[in-house]
């Protein structure tokens, strides 16, 4: 169903920053989760000398710098943009693109990040308009997904089967902005997936499945996943080394990387567990959240789990999690 929005989109960017409880919050789209080691090495950099000195990783594989004082996002975009991660100012927001990051996927995710920022018109789009490359991301409800020459629409397989899969989820995002109205997804629209698949023509009866497969901690052939303790990575960590952010707030590396500060066993405590910024870096959070993780961390618990400072739950991962969400009271649990 349609949305109406009383407010703009304020998803944080690059350039035009969320002003935080604790300062400027800079969101740095990182398409397909792929950073070379000297752009890493900017990202750090920047964090610990106009930040608070950690990255933060998101669910869609972005990084973050917060706690930049007013002003200093002059400083980071100039930085962003001579390190290749500010290609388009006027489409840095819209660059929402996850892949799969064991596949090998990062070419065509290349191929869409540069053909949708060259599409003016595309500009406009929400900046929690996300595309989804691979199949173990499938599942995340990406407004466009390819898997294969699989087209998804709104998180499922519309049925459409593309040559030429760059120019087909581009095709989708402009009939998209079409008919999106005020709605920031395109699974908010009435007859918006219908409206796109018939634009297309011929679909197939044999649908697959939409599915979220994460990334377990450890080695995998010639690199290793490492686990980021809540998604807050210390920036003095993984100098000079190349990384795939994944959609769980992970980091690819090079197998013989010094992985001191992460962790590479799924037997790790701080597997599974992900907690918003809570105090003091929202000012709607009802508690420390990080700092309760860290007391409660270790406590046995089966699946995943999710804490959040009040009752938006931001942060709150796809699938199956085990919830406390901050009250006046305490936390409470939600199954």
């Amino acid at each position: 169903m349609s949305t109406d929005r009383v407010r703009p989109d304020a998803c944080p960017g690059a350039v035009d920053v969320h002003r935080a409880a604790d300062g400027g919050l800079a969101r740095v789209r990182v398409p397909g989760g792929t950073l070379s080691a000297r752009q890493l090495d900017v990202l750090r950099e920047a964090a610990l000398e106009l930040g608070d000195g950690f990255l933060e990783l998101t669910s869609r594989a972005n990084v973050q710098v917060r706690g930049l004082a007013p002003g200093a996002e002059v400083e980071l975009g100039a930085r962003l943009r001579e390190a290749g991660l500010l290609p388009s100012v006027t489409h840095e927001r819209i660059r929402n693109v996850v892949a799969a990051p064991l596949e090998d996927n990062q070419a065509l995710v290349d191929g869409i990040d540069a053909a949708l920022c060259a599409v003016p018109e595309l500009a406009g789009l929400s900046g929690r308009f996300l595309v989804t490359v691979g199949g173990p991301v499938s599942g995340l409800g990406g407004d466009i997904g390819l898997v294969g020459d699989a087209l998804f629409l709104a998180g499922h397989d519309s049925g459409v089967r593309v040559d030429d899969p760059v120019a087909a989820v581009v095709t989708a995002a402009r009939l998209f902005q079409q008919v999106r109205g005020d709605a920031w997804r395109l699974s908010e629209v009435d007859g918006g997936v219908g409206r796109i698949t018939s634009a297309f023509g011929t679909v197939v009866d044999e649908r697959l499945p939409a599915v979220v497969t994460p990334v377990m901690p450890g080695p995998v052939g010639a690199v290793v996943v490492a686990g980021v303790p809540l998604g807050r990575l210390d920036a003095r960590l993984l100098a000079g080394v190349p990384v795939r952010v994944t959609p769980w707030r992970s980091v690819v590396v090079p197998a013989g990387t010094d992985t001191n500060g992460l962790f590479t066993s799924p037997d790790s405590p701080w597997h599974g567990v992900s907690a918003c910024t809570g105090r003091p870096g929202c000012a709607k959070s009802l508690s420390d959240v990080r700092a309760d993780v860290a007391r409660w961390v270790g406590t046995p618990h089966a699946g995943r789990v999710h804490w959040s400072g009040c009752a938006r739950r931001c942060g709150r991962p796809a699938g199956d999690v085990v919830e406390f969400v901050a009250t006046d009271d305490g936390y409470e649990e939600i199954r």
